[in-house]
């Protein structure tokens, strides 16, 4: 088994550009970085003492600032280039991370939280149209794969670095990722060329060419509307079951962040396999409606009325992943394909914009479901809305 992974990872890597490698290893440690916002809910409830709503206000508020961050992200990318708005939106966002850790004035934080989401969620269009312009011919697919293998062995050390942080001080978790973030944009700065003739030639094709804008393709407007309801249903695995696991079955942090860890882990070890094996099989849509009945078993998995909850939670956990392997990877291929070299920055604007209202309406809405009925019918409800949207996506890819 060992000896295929390492096959696998060699033949599946080999030939992409020097640049490739250098932006993934920044966004592995980005993501080593990003500590903080999983745990904004258990910050205010636990650390601040505020309650549910009061944690989903904040992470709600997170979505709002990440949304404007997203649709001005995607814009500046396509009018000045990917490099400096990746660079900007680290350096600042890392700067807000560590003045968060300072205030504990509630009023001032719902501010700064908009502030920071905003910087934050501008680099994810950026980043995600970096990717592709620093890939060599034919090599798009696999350069999307080393940077989302990279994401997710930082994103596994990160949550684990965290649930240990956070059992020593909640505060530390902001100040590490502000440090990290700032580090991040620092090495963007120094590491990865400059695009010669970015600006002249964006400003070029704007006058002699007729772009398409996303809001003009019919089947991606529904495929992202899709996408919104599916992202805002899987997105509170990470926002309201941290809660849950720590109010309701009594795990503590240390735990949360190692079963949460494990989403990261399990990615990077085995995706790039399971993709190579799968991706050419059927199409992107098959996969991504197969990953929608995986994300709904999780949550009802949570609905067991068993004692043995850490085991459960991490059964839980592998069930999601296994759905973000098949769903994730080819919403990515469904949205490049869509694209050109002179849209990609608003497409990608659209895709982070689905993430941004996951975090918008999600969390706020989870947690007042859970106060006001109990958890067992908000994970009824996230299971009904993933199978509805896995039906609606095989009916979008019959009619396309």
């Amino acid at each position: 088994m060992l000896k295929l992974i390492l096959h696998t990872y060699k033949t599946s890597f080999s030939g992409l550009s020097r640049e490739t490698w250098l932006l993934s290893i920044v966004m592995m440690f980005n993501r080593c970085g990003s500590m903080a916002v999983p745990f904004m809910g258990l910050y205010v409830t636990q650390s601040l003492h505020r309650s549910e709503v009061d944690a989903g206000l904040i992470i709600t508020l997170f979505g709002i600032g990440s949304i404007l961050g997203s649709a001005m992200g995607g814009k500046l990318t396509d009018l000045i280039g990917f490099r400096p708005v990746q660079i900007l939106s680290s350096i600042i966002g890392g700067i807000l991370f560590i003045l968060f850790s300072t205030i504990s004035h509630f009023s001032t934080l719902c501010i700064l939280t908009v502030v920071i989401s905003f910087f934050s969620d501008a680099f994810r269009p950026a980043n995600f149209t970096a990717v592709v312009s620093y890939a060599k011919e034919g090599t798009t697919t696999r350069s999307y794969s080393l940077n989302r293998l990279a994401t997710n062995i930082g994103w596994s050390v990160g949550i684990s670095m965290a649930g240990i942080i956070a059992s020593i001080n909640y505060k530390l978790l902001f100040i590490v990722e502000g440090a990290v973030s700032i580090l991040v944009g620092l090495s963007i700065l120094f590491f990865l060329p400059k695009v010669q003739g970015f600006i002249k030639k964006a400003k070029e094709n704007r006058t002699t060419q007729v772009i398409a804008k996303p809001w003009q393709d019919i089947f991606y407007v529904k495929f992202i509307l899709l996408t919104t309801i599916f992202i805002t249903c899987a997105f509170l695995m990470f926002r309201v079951v941290p809660v849950f696991f720590k109010e309701q079955w009594h795990i503590d942090e240390f735990a949360i962040g190692i079963i949460m860890g494990i989403n990261g882990a399990v990615i990077a070890l085995f995706e790039m396999i399971m993709i190579n094996r799968i991706e050419k099989r059927r199409s992107p849509m098959f996969f991504i409606i197969i990953g929608a009945v995986f994300f709904a078993s999780s949550y009802l998995l949570l609905s067991i009325p068993l004692i043995f909850h850490i085991a459960v939670a991490v059964l839980v956990m592998i069930v999601f992943t296994v759905g973000e392997m098949l769903v994730l990877p080819f919403i990515n291929t469904v949205v490049v394909s869509r694209s050109n070299e002179y849209n990609r920055g608003l497409y990608a604007a659209g895709y982070t914009l689905s993430w941004s209202v996951a975090q918008v309406v999600g969390p706020l809405t989870g947690f007042y479901i859970a106060r006001e009925l109990g958890y067992n019918w908000l994970w009824a409800g996230i299971a009904f809305l993933l199978l509805l949207c896995a039906y609606a996506f095989r009916l979008l890819d019959k009619r396309h």
